[in-house]
């Protein structure tokens, strides 16, 4: 019980707490980099792939396909770690910033370009479901109004096919954020990386002078409800815009009451 209570005692610490708050507050700007960056190329990557049909063009199809396969099929991780060897990083990351030193903006700045490269990938697969669920008489309406190409992908295609998938997107944000968690296998310095760097130097915090498995249960049980609060309030917000999205689309396709009777004669 000794040893529970001073597991416990660690999160009452301010400066554990604000460590761990630090570490959520670089795990969403993390994912929602990803998420940002990844919608933008993911997006390109989906145009390409389901309209680059002329023999000139047929080669960009392909590279996107590729691309799109290759990082949809194999796993995060490996990324990460091919990212940590081979990615550059830009001089602006060669220096201390946010706090970090320059050793932990490199690592930063490579596990953020293999997330985004890796979410990219599944997510110009969820736009691409949406663009062709758009009816090819978008495409003709567009261009009867005198709208060239770019001007119907921009103004007609592109927003509807973002509007028919925008739950599956929350979705992904969901998963995005969970999967920044593997970036603590490189010693960055998101939420789940400072966890283990807390559990690391526990017997310090815990006025026990070792490290005991309540620690375990009460730094990654204070995570896992970190993530659980984020993940289910967006979970919430996936679930409303589903069930707007769903009536919405009834509303749309039901005509008036009114509209569907038929017309019959009295009989005088």
């Amino acid at each position: 019980m000794n040893e529970f209570m001073g597991s416990l005692n660690m999160l009452k610490n301010p400066a554990i707490l604000l460590f761990i708050l630090k570490g959520v507050a670089f795990t969403l700007i993390i994912s929602v980099l990803a998420v940002v960056v990844s919608i933008v190329w993911g997006s390109i990557l989906a145009l390409v792939r389901n309209y680059c049909t002329a023999p000139g063009q047929r080669i960009f199809k392909w590279l996107a396909t590729i691309y799109i396969e290759v990082f949809r099929n194999t796993p995060l991780l490996f990324w990460i770690f091919i990212g940590l060897v081979f990615f550059p990083a830009p001089q602006l990351f060669a220096h201390q910033l946010f706090g970090l030193s320059s050793v932990e903006t490199k690592i930063l700045f490579k596990a953020t370009v293999a997330l985004t490269v890796f979410t990219s990938a599944i997510i110009a697969e969820i736009i691409r479901g949406g663009l062709n669920s758009i009816p090819q008489g978008q495409f003709e309406a567009g261009f009867s109004q005198g709208f060239s190409t770019v001007q119907v992908m921009l103004y007609i295609i592109l927003p509807q096919a973002y509007r028919n998938v925008v739950p599956t997107l929350l979705s992904q944000v969901i998963t995005t954020i969970k999967d920044s968690s593997f970036l603590a296998n490189v010693a960055t310095i998101e939420l789940m990386a400072r966890v283990k760097k807390i559990l690391s130097n526990a017997s310090i915090y815990n006025g026990t002078g070792t490290i005991n498995v309540s620690d375990v249960f009460v730094l990654f049980g204070c995570a896992a409800l970190i993530y659980f609060i984020i993940n289910y309030t967006l979970s919430c917000v996936v679930r409303h815009v589903q069930k707007k999205t769903q009536n919405a689309a009834q509303s749309y396709a039901a005509p008036a009451a009114g509209d569907t009777q038929p017309v019959t004669g009295g009989n005088g």
